[in-house]
């Protein structure tokens, strides 16, 4: 079981879907090969809130480029933070989640990838600012600032979607 620590409280995590799961998979195979050492990709990346000392998120993957240290719980500068949402928790991810990783000062880009649609949505720091991407169907996703490109299509191969 997953836990995640909200507000100070343990809240255990439902197990993913099968689309879930493919689409983690999917991105992993994607960004990995397309990031320049030290940058590599975290799965199940334990993310702290900077302004809740009593909040500690799992997201489903995280790139930093920070040197590894197998001593801690969490990535203490998060450059890629991407959530894979589902109808149950869609609304938490992009909330209290999203709000908690636009405080991260190391953050860049935050991916919200449907499980039920070929569909993403890119939130990206520009400068003081976030700008919201919407991506369908046959698109691609350009992250500048990690040199990565992700066509919808290679994230949702295998993946039964509307």
């Amino acid at each position: 079981t997953r836990y995640e620590l909200i507000d100070g409280e343990v809240v255990a995590m439902a197990p993913p879907r099968d689309a879930h799961g493919t689409i983690v998979a999917n991105l992993v195979v994607a960004i990995g090969p397309q990031l320049k050492p030290p940058c590599r990709v975290v799965g199940s990346a334990g993310i702290t809130d900077p302004e809740r000392p009593d909040s500690f998120y799992v997201a489903d993957l995280a790139v930093t480029c920070d040197q590894p240290a197998d001593q801690r719980f969490f990535l203490p500068a998060p450059r890629l933070i991407v959530e894979v949402l589902s109808r149950s928790t869609a609304a938490h991810d992009r909330g209290r989640k999203g709000e908690a990783y636009r405080r991260i000062p190391s953050v860049e880009a935050i991916l919200f990838v449907s499980s039920d649609e070929r569909r993403f949505e890119l939130w990206r720091r520009d400068g003081d600012r976030w700008v919201i991407e919407d991506y369908i169907g046959d698109a691609s996703v350009r992250l500048e600032s990690l040199g990565i490109d992700l066509p919808l299509s290679a994230i949702y191969a295998s993946v039964a979607v509307d």
